[in-house]
């Protein structure tokens, strides 16, 4: 063995020219080379590739690299070759080669130049190459980001299912999966569908001691918020992660407009697009990629200094692999994510239509996500506890959690009640179903398994459901309570916790973050709490208050109170810059704007305030090309349901479109649609309510006149009186 590792190490330096292996590396690649399946669960920036990358040179045969990026496939081939002498060292077969490409390809494996082929699952179930790859001598197979295998993993790819009957179509020979994020779930779930149960485990500690991670709550500041993060990182290289495609690009321009060197990342653009991009990223032409989850998977870059999540992940396994792309070179990475319940919420409806057991299991993944953001535990031990590894530090040090403790309440009698019914209920349910029970809440699960009968049914009435999964939560961490896996989370009692409620002792639990409803709309309405400068948003609140009696109008017609709040945050005193205030268009600041730029420069002198650059939030024109295409099918008096339709938008969200164009201060009018639609009695019964009120709000609005009028017909009229009276 010492021979076979001398070798190992020399071929190590020629090919790669490291002197040692890292961790496991060298153990794995041997189990590989001696012919067994091989498992590797390893943390992104562990080294992963060279654990079948250099047995691949290696070996006699070209080794099948199975990947699931076109993008993570072109960046490893870039990889490879730079290592070689020769490009014909490793190759891709995709649907973005061509036909004369793809034959090249197969001549250079055939001719045995090739020790590397990566393959797309989807390109594998080809018949062709099936058919090709019969005929090629094949060294092993990898099976990279194996976690896409598995309905629990973050990324579910039904092809990657089918990888097995193709290899043994093709010709069986070793396979090694590596992933970097597995719960013991996900490991049995790929395991199971790799047939590869008696594989050779290697699992490396998911702790990344160098990562700082941090939950903050999402308000109507996150723009600014983030902007601000950014230029407090001059030349550092961050990723910022969103889930729709459309906040992707409109977060890329807001970040360019503030001159910050970003660019877009996602599936719907087109592939040289992408790939532009990315390299742009790579070669430091751009300091900031803002992305899907598209991005990321295998990139090679050490040095990525932050990683914001704009949006919440969908699961702890999604959160993992992204953050772990930050600080692969064990220098410092910042993990930054922005949450809030309807997130989750908006995620819940997008899992609507498909199977029931798919929304079961991508409901589960939620409620474990927001259970990480919103305890007050050291956000290490969460992490690493989900994917089965025990933390037994009590304190990181490197968590907002950690370096901001909450103090410790006392539990015993919760978790006393806790396991007493987790016991009653013969440990058959999952915690949502064990709190209801306590809470004494009469659900159908409740009500059909007679559950309203036992004992313990509202042992805890008068406690609330927050808490009492904070106690779950931690009653798991101290090894009271385990979850089976195998069955939708179900809680079950361990032995340690049948001990403890026999002689009970004092259990202290550490209160969770609070992102009740409540608050965020608090801090999102109250712009005194979001502003930079209070002093100046109350005076900028009572001038409009004065103009707004002036002028007979409601106070909200002349500018909204996020208007005000960017306002005494950025201190514009020109027309121009008041015109990059959110929901300032070119109209609302000529006819109103005069007065608040007189007020904000006295302000301004008088207090001798710096404008700081890295505040003033520029944002994206308002009249974007849908919105002026909608705006010039208005002009020419088209139905508005047509022009949603011409659009491809539903009715509400073209409605979202011209709400935003009348309150960035630009006159229509919809008199044409209105009057083909509703009278005129209705039509002023609901323009005189918004001409008394002191609020535009919506839900106000539908709760004062939703009996008689729909919230359509409520939102027409509204566009009607904001542009006829506030424009």
């Amino acid at each position: 063995m010492p021979n076979k590792s001398s070798f190992l190490t020399d071929e190590l330096k020629k090919h790669f020219g490291f002197d040692t292996f890292k961790g496991n590396q060298e153990a794995i690649i041997t189990s590989l080379m001696e012919g067994n399946d091989t498992f590797v669960l390893m943390p992104t920036g562990g080294g992963k590739s060279l654990c079948y990358q250099l047995p691949a040179l290696l070996m006699p045969g070209t080794a099948i690299v199975i990947s699931p990026l076109i993008a993570l496939m072109k960046n490893q081939v870039d990889a490879m070759r730079s290592f070689s002498e020769v490009d014909t060292i490793a190759h891709f077969l995709n649907s973005s080669l061509s036909k004369a490409a793809i034959e090249e390809v197969k001549a250079d494996i055939l001719s045995g130049k090739t020790k590397l082929l990566y393959v797309a699952p989807e390109s594998l179930t080809k018949e062709d190459n099936i058919e090709f790859l019969k005929t090629v001598p094949i060294s092993f197979y990898a099976v990279d980001e194996a976690h896409c295998i598995s309905e629990w993993g973050h990324d579910f790819r039904p092809e990657y299912r089918r990888i097995r009957p193709i290899i043994n179509e093709i010709c069986p020979r070793p396979v090694i999966a590596l992933t970097a994020t597995a719960t013991p779930k996900v490991q049995h779930d790929i395991q199971k569908n790799l047939g590869m149960q008696n594989a050779t485990l290697f699992k490396s500690s998911f702790n990344r001691t160098n990562l700082y991670y941090e939950v903050r709550p999402k308000t109507s500041t996150i723009d600014r918020d983030i902007i601000r993060f950014i230029k407090q990182q001059p030349g550092k290289s961050g990723i910022i992660y969103c889930l729709s495609r459309k906040k992707v690009e409109e977060l890329a321009e807001i970040l360019r407009l503030n001159n910050i060197r970003a660019l877009p990342y996602h599936a719907g653009l087109d592939q040289s697009t992408r790939a532009a991009n990315q390299d742009a990223f790579l070669l430091e032409k751009v300091d900031v990629i803002v992305a899907t989850i598209a991005f990321g998977m295998g990139i090679d870059k050490p040095d990525v200094r932050f990683v914001i999540h704009y949006d919440i992940p969908k699961s702890l396994e999604g959160y993992y692999q992204e953050t772990g792309r930050a600080g692969r070179d064990g220098g410092e990475g910042k993990c930054i994510a922005f949450y809030m319940h309807k997130d989750l919420q908006k995620m819940e409806k997008f899992m609507q239509g498909k199977p029931l057991a798919e929304q079961e299991i991508g409901r589960q993944l939620l409620l474990e996500t927001a259970a990480y953001a919103e305890s007050s535990l050291c956000r290490r031990k969460l992490l690493l506890l989900y994917f089965g590894e025990k933390y037994t530090e009590e304190n990181c040090g490197n968590c907002d959690n950690c370096l901001n403790p909450k103090k410790l309440v006392e539990a015993k009698d919760e978790l006393c009640a806790v396991i007493e019914t987790v016991s009653a209920l013969k440990e058959k349910f999952k915690p949502e179903q064990i709190i209801d029970v306590m809470l004494g809440k009469n659900t159908s699960t409740v009500k059909t398994d007679a559950q309203d009968e036992l004992e313990v049914f509202g042992c805890m009435q008068g406690s609330d459901s927050r808490t009492l999964s904070t106690i779950i939560r931690q009653a798991q961490i101290a090894g009271y309570l385990d979850r089976d896996i195998e069955n939708f989370g179900i809680l079950k009692l361990t032995a340690k916790g049948k001990a403890y409620y026999k002689k009970p002792t004092s259990f202290k639990v550490v209160e969770d973050n609070d992102f009740s409803e409540e608050e965020e709309e608090q801090v999102m309405k109250s712009g005194a709490a979001c502003a930079v400068d209070p002093e100046l948003y109350n005076i900028l609140k009572d001038l409009r208050k004065k103009m707004a009696k002036r002028l007979e109008l409601p106070p909200y017609v002349i500018f909204q109170d996020p208007s005000l709040e960017a306002m005494a945050t950025t201190y514009p005193i020109t027309i121009d810059e008041l015109q990059n205030i959110p929901g300032v268009g070119a109209g609302k600041a000529k006819r109103y704007g005069e007065d608040f730029l007189k007020v904000i420069k006295a302000h301004v002198e008088e207090n001798e305030i710096e404008r700081p650059e890295d505040l003033r939030v520029r944002s994206v024109a308002n009249k974007s090309k849908l919105k002026i295409s909608i705006i010039q099918g208005i002009d020419r008096k088209i139905g508005l349901d047509s022009l949603a339709e011409s659009k491809g938008l539903e009715f509400s969200e073209l409605l979202d479109e011209v709400e935003a164009i009348v309150y960035s201060g630009t006159k229509i009018n919809i008199n044409y649609f209105l009057d083909e639609i509703m009278d005129d009695d209705r039509q002023t019964d609901i323009f005189e309510y918004f001409k008394e009120s002191e609020s535009d709000d919506l839900e106000a609005a539908i709760d004062e006149l939703g009996n008689e009028y729909s919230e359509e017909e409520i939102r027409l009229v509204r566009i009607k009186f904001l542009s006829e009276l506030g424009n």
